[in-house]
């Protein structure tokens, strides 16, 4: 087969066998076709042709385009999964990005809402007849700190409010079961009684009573936001942070906020532990003598 045709293999097992999303395989298309677009421009007729010289080459193009460090990190992991499988497979005998490193990523801490923000952007009555919904998809996200794509897909059979629960389809088709706090459940019941609550139609309904589009969602938060003159960014992504953060911080149980976010390692949920020290160290700035400035 042809690179082109390896690469084409590779991520349809990717989309059939590991049930990779739409968005994460068009990703991975992305990363490699700059990889075959370089192979072409080298004249490397297979992978087998690749080693770590000619990586460090096709890496300084990339970064030499104006490719940030963060997606040159990506587009080496897009290139290393694609080899291990070509690896296992017998299709490349050694792996060309041995040895080969990308630039150091400066991880950026999300920013997050404070208690009194956050109550204040899902207690925002828009009015009219999206607001019921509105209500109950930000009381929603920031109970449990759900994903974007998780709150769009879900249906009323996935909700069980007399226990307080939610049953969510997270990445990697792996579901969670996550708890959902008492405001958000009221809000729900009211959604339901003024929309209904066949079992299987979405709990959030776009254009003829299909899942509400995840753009939808987001251009609806972001006028929420400004009605209630918040200067922050507010996109769907910043209750998940917002959640986290604040049940880390009132918990201190890093484990459980793993679980209720669906993350696979819990290295994913170590950032929130440096946001939490932030909020420690301004208290500790505004209340220990020795840390106040003089005027």
């Amino acid at each position: 087969m042809t690179p082109e045709q390896q690469v084409e293999q590779w991520l349809a097992r990717l989309a059939d066998e590991r049930h990779a999303s739409p968005h994460t395989v068009a990703g991975y298309r992305r990363d490699l076709a700059k990889l075959l677009r370089f192979m072409q421009e080298q004249r490397l007729a297979s992978f087998d042709a690749l080693d770590a010289n000619r990586m460090r080459t096709f890496v300084a193009g990339e970064h030499r385009t104006g490719l940030a460090p963060k997606s040159l990190q990506r587009l080496l992991s897009s290139c290393r999964s694609l080899f291990r499988q070509l690896n296992r497979e017998g299709g490349l005998a050694s792996d060309p990005l041995l040895g080969v490193r990308g630039p150091k990523v400066r991880r950026k801490l999300p920013q997050v809402l404070d208690v009194d923000e956050a109550a204040a952007l899902v207690e925002t009555d828009s009015g009219g007849k999206l607001a019921v919904r509105d209500r109950a998809m930000l009381e929603l996200f920031y109970s449990s700190g759900l994903r974007l794509s998780e709150l769009c897909g879900l249906r009323w059979l996935d909700l069980n409010l007399d226990e307080g629960e939610v049953r969510v389809l997270g990445k990697g088709s792996k579901t969670r079961i996550v708890p959902v706090g008492r405001h958000a459940v009221a809000a729900l019941r009211a959604l339901g009684a003024e929309e209904g609550t066949p079992a299987d139609s979405p709990i959030f309904r776009g254009r003829g009573g299909a899942p509400i589009n995840p753009r939808t969602v987001q251009l609806r938060m972001k006028t929420l936001a400004l009605q209630q003159g918040i200067p922050k960014h507010i996109h769907p992504h910043l209750l998940r942070h917002t959640f986290a953060s604040h049940m880390l911080e009132s918990s201190g149980d890093l484990r459980a906020v793993q679980e209720l976010l669906g993350h696979a390692d819990i290295a994913t949920t170590q950032i929130y532990t440096h946001l939490d020290f932030q909020h420690l160290a301004r208290v500790y700035d505004a209340a220990h003598p020795r840390a106040k400035r003089k005027p």
